[in-house]
């Protein structure tokens, strides 16, 4: 499985998207401060994801995500 998954800054309100095969492990690397594009943002929390069988199907979701359209879905979504 692949998954698309959001992420919210406690720190800042922001959002981060992104994708991974193993969510747990990836969400816990967020966390733990050893992604550089979230490390500044801590504390965050795991809002949504979704899974995917396919891992461009993971891939297209994240950058749908990133459109206006994307974020008006994750804003009435979470």
């Amino acid at each position: 499985m692949y998954y698309t998954y959001v992420l919210l800054s406690k720190r800042d309100g922001k959002r981060y998207v992104g994708w991974s095969n193993d969510l747990e492990k990836r969400v816990n690397k967020h966390k733990l401060g050893l992604v550089s594009s979230t490390k500044f943002r801590l504390p965050i929390k795991l809002v949504y994801y979704e899974a995917c069988l396919d891992k461009n199907k993971a891939i297209k979701r994240e950058k749908y995500f990133k459109t206006g359209f994307g974020r008006r879905f994750l804003k009435d979504r979470i």
